[in-house]
């Protein structure tokens, strides 16, 4: 049986960037312990001080479909590059131009979100089909593929 998974993020701001990733993959804001309505109401009963409400966050998929993604604020800001990315799968199965097209589609509907375009891979004969490398609102980079 394989494990499950968590992806966590460092980030300077946990909701803003949960709520990115939740608009980009169709995910949803992890719903507070039960017994309380919001948040909000959850963190003030469990004694959390407000400064700290937005200290961590986590999304998960609305049809229990993939991991729960991970939101925890650090000091400290992005420094380099990426060591692991996610590619978002928006053209499986697609092929060229119609391919091309559905990313860039995509690509601007993330860009009116916040994230923000770094180049294109166009298809080539030597194995590659085409992708759009962008990077979140807070400089993490990803792959449309």
């Amino acid at each position: 049986m394989s494990k499950d998974i968590q992806i966590t993020y460092d980030c300077a701001d946990p909701a803003a960037l949960a709520a990115f990733w939740a608009e980009a993959l169709d995910y949803e804001l992890q719903p507070p312990p039960g017994g309380f309505e919001t948040w909000e109401a959850a963190l003030a009963a469990l004694g959390v001080p407000e400064s700290e409400w937005n200290s961590r966050s986590a999304i998960v998929p609305a049809d229990d479909d993939g991991p729960r993604l991970f939101f925890q604020r650090v000091p400290e800001g992005k420094a380099a590059k990426n060591r692991v990315h996610l590619d978002v799968r928006v053209a499986p199965g697609l092929a060229g131009d119609e391919r091309m097209a559905a990313l860039e589609t995509e690509a601007e509907r993330l860009g009116a979100l916040g994230a923000t375009r770094a180049y294109r891979i166009d298809p080539s004969p030597s194995m590659e089909a085409g992708f759009i490398t962008m990077h979140d609102p807070e400089g993490n980079e990803f792959c449309l593929d």
